[in-house]
């Protein structure tokens, strides 16, 4: 039996993560979230117990729970995770819905989640705290750093690399054998077809940049 998980955001992906959590037969103990209006109330019958800092329910984590955080704004997403690791010598778990493909050939590190319809291909390396959404697709051998975002229906070529806090919108193509360099940000439905430089962003098809 896994323990109870605690789920560090009450919006978007934190009610999906929750949902993942509780088909894999994983209890969700509470919300934790900073807006103070959710305190107390319940988000799809699981209670925002306080903000992310309430000791009283961090003491829980690393013992009695286990952790998740569900946020996509990076900075956040890194000052929890950090708070994690220093206050309670923990990294947070991954949230894998139970329609995902991961390839017995493959490594994942620990904070993702990874949602419906997502396939991670043989040789496939994804780092930690990164967020896989809907049939997302890793190909071959694709190597994805840290804090990545992927939108909805991505399909990510055979032997790319993605490096750490990069943005990828929903419905790009990004053809094999291409680096996404870190921090870089890619549009909507764009179709990248040769490797962008760190900080870039890019947009359309094919990928152009886009003039600050």
């Amino acid at each position: 039996m896994q323990n109870p998980v605690i789920i560090f955001g009450a919006n978007a992906i934190g009610r999906m993560a929750k949902e993942i959590f509780e088909q894999n037969e994983v209890v969700v103990y509470g919300f934790l979230d900073d807006d103070k209006n959710l305190h107390g109330h319940e988000i799809d019958e699981v209670t925002v117990l306080g903000a992310t800092d309430d000791d009283g329910f961090l003491k829980l984590i690393g013992k009695k729970c286990e952790s998740f955080v569900a946020s996509d704004d990076n900075r956040l997403r890194k000052s929890i995770t950090k708070m994690l690791n220093e206050r309670r010598h923990v990294q947070p778990v991954n949230a894998i819905h139970k329609k995902a493909f991961l390839a017995s050939k493959g490594e994942m590190g620990h904070g993702n989640f990874v949602n419906t319809g997502v396939i991670i291909s043989v040789g496939a390396k994804l780092g930690h705290h990164n967020i896989l959404n809907a049939a997302v697709i890793l190909g071959v051998n694709v190597q994805v750093g840290d804090y990545v975002q992927i939108g909805s229906g991505t399909n990510i070529g055979h032997e790319v690399v993605i490096e750490d806090e990069v943005f990828i919108g929903a419905g790009v193509t990004v053809v094999s054998g291409v680096k996404v360099g870190k921090g870089a940000r890619v549009g909507a439905g764009s179709v990248v077809v040769s490797s962008i430089n760190a900080g870039e962003t890019v947009f359309g098809n094919p990928a152009q940049k886009v003039k600050s």
